[in-house]
């Protein structure tokens, strides 16, 4: 795709993410900006955990990206379109979560979310003892690991809705980070060192994205939930 081939296509990439979801956030059914509040702590921890891995990983050349697709503006190291990509990917799957909460009213996986969380924990913590010496392997498997267990040991109520969500949101996931990792451009524009992953690709995704992305969602959905949790006891 020619019109990729561009040093804004990672700002394009986040444009495609936010776009819909910030038009429809104004809808006056989902009504979605009203819960933007909510959305702020999730944002923000996770700002606060993931800048200093990607800072981290890119010095230590775990992952790295390409300048040909990047406008070059950096923060601490990292450019600044990494930055606003912790902002866009909550709000996007946020929405995709609110969305599927006002249209999908039946339950879904009330009865076996924690019994998937379970096994998705064990599973994780296998491969992190497996590939404890591949940094991104083992901190995303282990730390995702953890969550899915405190998920499955609380058992909250939406659960099975974060489960949906995060099934969903694999469609838009293959195509963002397909073209972060060069599905639709001639070269990638993150880059992985090949010591540092299991090796295992959806299309050009190292599996250990979804991982992260699992993790990163985890973080976002248990603190707006809490928050909304907390307004609601207070009114």
């Amino acid at each position: 795709m020619s019109f990729l081939e561009t040093k804004y296509l990672y700002w394009i990439l986040l444009l495609f993410c936010i776009a819909y979801p910030l038009a429809q956030s104004f809808e006056r059914r989902l009504r979605f900006y009203k819960k933007w509040k909510y959305l702020l702590p999730g944002v923000g921890l996770v700002l606060v955990i993931f800048i200093p891995w990607d800072i981290w990983f890119e010095h230590s050349k775990v992952w790295w990206f390409n300048d040909s697709y990047i406008s070059g503006f950096r923060l601490f190291g990292l450019p600044v379109e990494e930055w606003c990509f912790f902002i866009a990917v909550p709000f996007a799957c946020m929405f995709i979560y609110e969305a599927l909460n006002y249209y999908v009213k039946r339950p879904v996986f009330n009865s076996s979310a924690k019994f998937i969380f379970g096994g998705i924990s064990l599973l994780l913590l296998v491969l992190a003892v497996i590939y404890w010496d591949h940094l991104y392997t083992f901190l995303s498997c282990g730390l995702a690991s953890l969550i899915s267990l405190f998920l499955a040991f609380k058992n909250p109520k939406w659960l099975g809705r974060f489960l949906l969500m995060y099934m969903v949101s694999w469609i838009p996931f293959v195509l963002v980070n397909g073209a972060l990792t060069g599905l639709f451009t001639k070269e990638a524009l993150v880059n992985y060192s090949e010591s540092q992953i299991i090796g295992l690709r959806v299309f050009t995704i190292p599996i250990e994205d979804s991982i992260y992305n699992l993790l990163m969602l985890a973080i976002v959905v248990v603190l707006y939930e809490f928050m909304m949790g907390r307004a609601k006891a207070k009114s």
